[in-house]
This record gives structure tokens, C-alpha cells and sequence, in this order.
């Protein structure tokens, strides 16, 4: 099984369009090749006039280990090329940035979700090559949380870095495919190629990542297929004063972390609201001590995800409404509870909105979670409308 990277060099004739171009490359700690080499060093051994580099959120190396901490511009101390930044003073590439490359090789490692900004990052260096007549190939790499759809879309009006467009939480598409879409959708008129995988199967028995293929973080949170597959659920707490994980050694595999919440009491209510959103996964109570972020050195009671193994049931699981259960259970509980992290909080650089209103595109999931008369079969009809229509818009797009 190939990745794009892998197709690209082992395909002489591919490599042989590059020849004579400036290139640039789009990367992360995860863009390596099947034998593990990164992706830089790989091309550049295969003769590719690599011109410069860029690192999206995270870095290029992705030492930067929260959210919003920018990166700054620096010169490759090995190869002597610039390598930019896409999240430092500008998340847009620059009309500089542009003139440095001919070709834009975008080789990311993604989760398949709208929030994990490469998405967006792919969008910003598709319109900016589109205005500066540039090409741009995307280096394909699975989705590892499968083809699955859910979520409400995106409301127009609510964009933002981790929300480019109108598509759901989970989209179930990869990069490649996903270009395909935004250049359909925004009428972008731009030079540009899906190096497409070989041998993938993402309904085969990896359910989207490949057995055999060893995983990467692609960002320092990212550190498993568990979190992965239920990262489009718990990415929600960032915008909740509960924690996810962070600064504990299993990040964002947890529904909620909390030092005044019994997680056994939340379960049962789960169970008794909607037993049907608990499949696909196990859950565990559990406990930590984050040593930095939310409730830093206090003892959290939570629920820990297990969309793994025997437990995991690829069609069942469906992260973004287990999450959403998990909050509207402990506001059943505790009615008072401050879920919410209030407008001083200002996720992605946004202002005026809540930060779990941009995580999830419009405000409907917080005041589904609010109103005490709602029921699952509410979010369930609402979301279900637009998984349909996505599913619908991208069915003639996918290439796997």
C-alpha cells in the first residue's frame, strides 16, 4: 500500500514533470515515506529542485505542542532553504511565499475533520495559487477515520481557521479529495493533481488507515488512531472548561476531564438518554493529573474513549454525537455547571463568539445542550439532514 509520496517517487515519470521546476513542500513530522524518511529529505535525494518549505499549525516539525502557538520563519540549517510559516504572522501564504516555488507539493497527514486546520491550510494555498498561476499537487494520505460522515454543517457567516467552508465535523473525504471540492465550491481556477494512493481501501479492514502502516503524530495531541477516530467528538471540549486531556499522555481520548464531576454518574445518564450514541467504542472511567492547561495539578475524574480493538465497530461509532451526549448529560446533572469557556476566550482568533460556536460552525449544538426540553432525536434530525446533502455533494469526488 502507497501513499501519494510513495507513488510520486517511485514513478519516474512524475518526477520527470518536476524537473526544471522550482518546488515546495508542505509538511509536517508525519510527511514521511513508506521506509520512514521524511518527505524533504526523500525528495530532494530523488533530484527535486526543492526551493523552499512550509509548516502549517504545529511547525514543520511539530514541536509546538498547544493550540495557538505561532512558529516563526526560518532558513533549513541542512538544506539552507527558507522554510515559512502558515501559522505565525500570516495563516495565508504570502504573495513572497508564492513567488519562492512553481509547484506546491501539500503532503499532510490529516484526521478527517473540519476543525484540524490543514483542512483550511489546504484551502488558503489553493486560492493563493490560484491568483498567483501556480500548481499545486497533493501528495495523497488516508483518512483515518474512515469514510463516515457526521455533524451539522458549517452556517455561512461562521468561517474561520477551523472552519473553511460549509461541511461537516467528520467529512470522510481525503486531502486529495478534499481539493477537488474546495476548488468546485469556491470556482477556483488553479493547475492542480491528486497523486493518488495505491492499494487503498478505506472500507477495508483498517477502516480507513491501512494495516501494516505505522502511525505518526501528525501534531503533538494526535498521538494515536484512538484519538484520531475520536477526535471529531472530543475536539468540542476546547470550547468547554472541562479538560480534554491535555498535559496528561492521552489527549483528546477522553469525553470530559473534571475535578467536580463523577464520571460514573455521567455515564449513567448517558446510558439513560440515548443508549443507541454509546456504541462502536468502550468507555471507561478513569483518572489524571494534567500537568499543564485546564485543571493543572488537580485530580480529574473523566471518561475515557476506547475506539479500538475488539470494542471498536467502525459503522457504530459516532464520535460527534458521543460527545455531544457527554455535555448534555452532565448539564442534565448539573444544571449550573459553567460548560462553557465564555467570550474572553478567543478560539482561533475569533471575537463576539463562543469558542464551542466556532468549533462547530453555528450555535445550534450548544443550545441543543442548553435546552432542557431537547431531545437526541432533535440533534439527530438536524444533523442527519445535513450528512445526507454532504454526502450527496461530495459522492462524485472520491477516488477510493
Amino acid at each position: 500500500m502507497l501513499f501519494g509520496i510513495d507513488v510520486l517517487l517511485a514513478n519516474p515519470a512524475l518526477l520527470e514533470q518536476l524537473q526544471g521546476k522550482r518546488v515546495a513542500l508542505v509538511a509536517h513530522p508525519a510527511s514521511v515515506t513508506a521506509d520512514l524518511t521524511h518527505s524533504l529529505d526523500a525528495l530532494i535525494a530523488a533530484g527535486v529542485n526543492v526551493t523552499s518549505a512550509f509548516g502549517p499549525q504545529h511547525g514543520l516539525k511539530g514541536d509546538k505542542q498547544d493550540n495557538m502557538v505561532e512558529t516563526a520563519d526560518e532558513t533549513d540549517p541542512h538544506y539552507a532553504i527558507p522554510i515559512f510559516s502558515l501559522y505565525g504572522e500570516v495563516r495565508r501564504p504570502t504573495g513572497q511565499m508564492m513567488s519562492s516555488a512553481d509547484v506546491f507539493l501539500f503532503d499532510l497527514q490529516d484526521l478527517g475533520c473540519r476543525i484540524y486546520t490543514f483542512v483550511t491550510t489546504l484551502l488558503y494555498l489553493l486560492e493563493e495559487a490560484a491568483k498567483h498561476g501556480k500548481t499545486v499537487w497533493v501528495l495523497d494520505r488516508p483518512n483515518p477515520a474512515g469514510r463516515p460522515v457526521e455533524g451539522t454543517l458549517l452556517v455561512p457567516g461562521q468561517e474561520s481557521f477551523v472552519g473553511a467552508a460549509p461541511m461537516p465535523m467528520r467529512h470522510g473525504l481525503t486531502m486529495g479529495e478534499m481539493g477537488k471540492w474546495f476548488i468546485r465550491h469556491f470556482d477556483l481556477d488553479v493547475d492542480y493533481r491528486v497523486v493518488g494512493m495505491q492499494g487503498y481501501e478505506p472500507d477495508g479492514t483498517g477502516h480507513g488507515w491501512p494495516v501494516g502502516r505505522i502511525w505518526i503524530n501528525p501534531s503533538p495531541n494526535a498521538a494515536s488512531l484512538n484519538m484520531a477516530r475520536a477526535y471529531a467528538g472530543t475536539v468540542m471540549i476546547e470550547g468547554a472548561t472541562l479538560s480534554e486531556g491535555r498535559g496528561t499522555t492521552r489527549p483528546l481520548e477522553v469525553l470530559f476531564g473534571a475535578p467536580d464531576i463523577d464520571a460514573k454518574a455521567v455515564l449513567a445518564e448517558m446510558e439513560r438518554i440515548a443508549p443507541e450514541w454509546l456504541a462502536g467504542c468502550a468507555l471507561r472511567d478513569c483518572w489524571f493529573e494534567p500537568t499543564f492547561h485546564k485543571h493543572a495539578g488537580e485530580l480529574c475524574n473523566a471518561l475515557m474513549i476506547h475506539a479500538e480493538g475488539a470494542f471498536y465497530d467502525h459503522e457504530a461509532f459516532r464520535p460527534w454525537r458521543l460527545q455531544a451526549l457527554a455535555f448534555k448529560a452532565i448539564r442534565n446533572l448539573h444544571p449550573d455547571y459553567p460548560i462553557w469557556r465564555g467570550l474572553e476566550f478567543k478560539y482561533e482568533y475569533t471575537e463576539d463568539t463562543l469558542a464551542i460556536d466556532v468549533i462547530n460552525g453555528g450555535p445550534s449544538l450548544r443550545e441543543w445542550v442548553d435546552d432542557p426540553a431537547s431531545t437526541p432525536a432533535d440533534l439527530d434530525a438536524m444533523a442527519a439532514k445535513d450528512e445526507a446533502a454532504w454526502r450527496d455533494q461530495v459522492a462524485d469526488l472520491l477516488l477510493y
